[in-house]
């Protein structure tokens, strides 16, 4: 009998097949259960006939859906008393809210949480997932939760791991979706490339243009100095690059966004300020 905690993984897509074997391999008694029958071949994990039946067989159950309806769906008829439940699915913070009481009207607890991986990173190191809920449920699952990744748990309201996931979710997006826009205007994402990743080092670093660290202290002051680089030039700026875009036959939706919020924001009297002034923009939407 292995002296590690019995989990049971709900949701065999890439990142349910990918936890569950990860249990498996972490000496974890797991059972699976999937809404199509037949994807639990090869993880070394006992497959349930039903979801009741996967959620009887475990304290611990870890979900990985699409969405919070599917867990409604799912575990309808399951009887949740003195369950923990971890739903790393996606959805709205306020549904992840909603589903923590449908949970406890059930006598389950729920723990959301947002795992900032892909399948193959999850359990490697570097691999870390946002938790939120009770305090109590996430220390004592630790131990099992850890095979996937570090825990870090980010407060009691249960909207908070999905804030955070969505939060990381938009940087990374816009990120690489920038890149892909600014290597199909030069022609050649090989010889960007360098050149985007020492701009992505310089954005980080801990000197002087280490603009995350400069732009972090100026919100959180409230103060948004625009001498050396104010917002106008910026937003005559951000209509050139729209221009260029426009110019070389490419979509220009993307770089025409962020020159329209550029241009509210001088209209908006913020033109002298500096580049920071735009989460006044974003914290009041028309």
């Amino acid at each position: 009998m292995s002296s590690q905690e019995a989990v049971t993984v709900i949701g065999l897509g890439a990142m349910g097949s990918t936890m569950a074997s990860t249990f498996v391999a972490a000496g974890h008694p797991t059972t699976v259960w999937n809404r199509t029958p037949g994807k639990a071949a090869g993880l070394g994990a006992t497959e349930a006939a039903t979801a009741a039946e996967a959620v009887a067989a475990s304290e611990l159950v870890v979900i990985s859906q699409v969405d919070y309806a599917a867990m409604f769906e799912s575990l309808a008829d399951a009887d949740l008393n003195g369950r923990v439940l971890v739903n790393l699915s996606s959805d709205s913070p306020e549904k992840l809210r909603e589903a923590s009481r449908w949970v406890a009207e059930r006598g389950g607890t729920l723990v959301t949480a947002g795992i900032m991986v892909p399948p193959p990173g999850i359990g490697k190191p570097g691999a870390y997932i946002f938790f939120a809920g009770p305090e109590e449920a996430v220390t004592a699952h630790k131990p099992a939760l850890e095979a996937l990744g570090r825990v870090d748990h980010m407060g009691t309201d249960p909207g908070l791991a999905m804030l955070y996931y969505q939060a990381m979710l938009n940087i990374f997006w816009t990120t690489l979706i920038s890149y892909f826009y600014s290597a199909s205007l030069v022609g050649s994402a090989e010889r960007l490339q360098p050149y985007a990743a020492t701009m992505l080092s310089d954005l980080t670093e801990d000197g002087p243009m280490g603009f995350l660290r400069i732009s972090t202290a100026a919100i959180e002051a409230g103060e948004h100095p625009g001498a050396e680089n104010n917002l106008h030039m910026q937003a005559v700026g951000a209509e050139h690059v729209v221009q260029a875009f426009a110019e070389s036959g490419l979509d220009v939706t993307v770089p025409g966004a962020v020159a329209e919020l550029f241009a509210r924001a001088d209209e908006a009297g913020y033109g002298a300020d500096g580049l920071t002034a735009l989460v006044e923009m974003v914290r009041k939407p028309r």
